[in-house]
């Protein structure tokens, strides 16, 4: 059977990205996106700073590029001081990167097999939450 080149079955055929692979990405996304809705909402409640809102955008979009840097020398099989060491890469999630760094986990497939980093990865989440948490408590 041929398929039509709007159907979207080819497309995941076209990326190499399995129905699950696409879905893990959109519920990073969407886990990401809520963080920073509730972040917003604080902002417009006078309850944090905007600088924060803003500081916590930085920090994801350095996080993604990172990941996507430390992926393509993985792939390239670059030396291996080019590849960014795994005790950055938790750095930037636990100073407010990881919605970024989550979300490069998925769309790009890095690191997100490895056991030992993933439950690092989600302890440096919780840590960062609990800070924030906590810093917000003490401005209220």
């Amino acid at each position: 059977m041929s398929r039509r080149p709007g159907d979207p079955r080819a497309a995941d055929r076209r990326s190499g990205r399995s129905p699950a692979a696409r879905r893990a990405t959109r519920r990073a996304s969407a886990v990401a996106a809520a963080f920073y809705g509730v972040l917003g909402v604080l902002v417009l409640l006078d309850e944090v700073p905007a600088v924060l809102l803003a500081a916590y955008g930085v920090l994801s979009v350095v996080a993604f590029v990172v990941y996507r840097s430390d992926k393509s020398a993985a792939e390239h099989g670059r030396w291996r001081w080019w590849r960014t060491p795994e005790s950055t890469l938790h750095a930037l999630a636990l100073v407010g990167g990881w919605p970024g760094a989550l979300v490069a986990r998925q769309a790009l497939r890095h690191k997100t097999v490895k056991q030992p980093f993933r439950s690092l990865f989600w302890v440096t989440v919780v840590a960062n939450c609990a800070a924030l948490a906590a810093f917000v408590a003490l401005l209220g």
